[in-house]
């Protein structure tokens, strides 16, 4: 049962307790924390003073903003979207339902991209494409933390790239991001007229198949075009690598996320597009999740003769 203020006099450790055991009986994954976040943002805190001053009391008007944020939890909403915040390779960032929550899958990602960046000569500048801005994760985090590059970031979702803008000037990398409202399954020449170092890009990879097996707080408050691709979950990934001999310089990287078991499909297509230097890397849990791969310059010279 949900708390109730009445005779109780509710403190934060009390109060906390009892929201851990009550996250923990409706199955939620991870109570401790849900429990914490969701308190310290209904006492409008920081969730160290929770432990620093757990006698403090607890208002009525507090009870009620923190039971109404555990029911929403309860009812499956995503932790981040009830605080508006999400944590990013130490960046936060403003989430809300119009984009995808950014995962700590994709931190190995823009990890992989940086190495790459610190492999490129020191004194120019790394012109990187971003396919699928969302919250902006990925180009704030590659701006934020590679001082020498330029990105340009595009998204079909007006809505994502205002979210994402917000975040670039939160963080103050507003200058060095160009977002864009762009579709990668416009024509060629109306994607953009230049060529990159790098393109990354973790894009819509959840087949139709697989949309009905993901968790309900997936299914039920992501936008579902910026997880699934509603056909086989090789969409995106087919043509970015159709786009990538046009839009990388010679002998410039790509480097994609993959879903749960795409690893030998998508190195496949790689080699049958005549890319080099393929590799993969692992995320925190030990499966493929990123895959890198050079640009044959000899290849995108004969592909662009056609």
């Amino acid at each position: 049962m949900m708390p109730k203020q009445g005779a109780t006099s509710w403190n934060a450790r009390s109060l906390m307790k009892f929201a851990i055991d009550f996250l923990q009986e409706k199955g939620i994954e991870e109570a401790r924390r849900n429990a914490e976040l969701l308190l310290a943002h209904a006492l409008k805190c920081p969730r160290i003073d929770l432990y620093t001053n757990p006698t403090k009391n607890i208002s009525k008007r507090e009870f009620t903003l923190y039971k109404d944020l555990l029911e929403r939890r309860i009812n499956r909403e995503p932790l981040q979207y009830i605080v508006g915040t999400a944590n990013f390779m130490g960046l936060l960032l403003r989430v809300d339902t119009r984009v995808l929550i950014p995962r700590p899958e994709t931190e190995s990602l823009v990890e992989q991209v940086m190495l790459l960046c610190g492999s490129m000569d020191q004194q120019k500048t790394i012109t990187i494409l971003d396919i699928g801005s969302g919250s902006g994760n990925i180009p704030i985090a590659l701006a934020k933390y590679v001082k020498r590059c330029e990105v340009i970031s595009i998204d079909v979702s007006e809505d994502a790239l205002e979210i994402a803008r917000f975040n670039a000037l939160l963080h103050e990398v507003a200058d060095r991001i160009d977002f864009r409202k762009i579709s990668v399954f416009e024509p060629i020449d109306q994607i953009l007229l230049q060529r990159f170092n790098i393109l990354v890009s973790n894009p819509p990879y959840v087949s139709s198949e697989e949309w009905d097996e993901l968790q309900m707080e997936i299914r039920r408050y992501e936008p579902k075009q910026a997880v699934s691709d509603g056909k086989d979950g090789y969409e995106f990934h087919r043509r970015i690598l159709e786009l990538a001999p046009y839009l990388l310089r010679a002998e410039g990287w790509l480097a994609l996320e993959l879903g749960f078991g795409q690893i030998d499909e998508v190195v496949k297509m790689l080699r049958s597009q005549n890319f080099g230097n393929i590799g993969v890397s692992d995320d925190l849990e030990g499966l493929p999740r990123v895959v890198v791969a050079q640009c044959n310059p000899r290849f995108r010279n004969e592909h662009n003769k056609n």
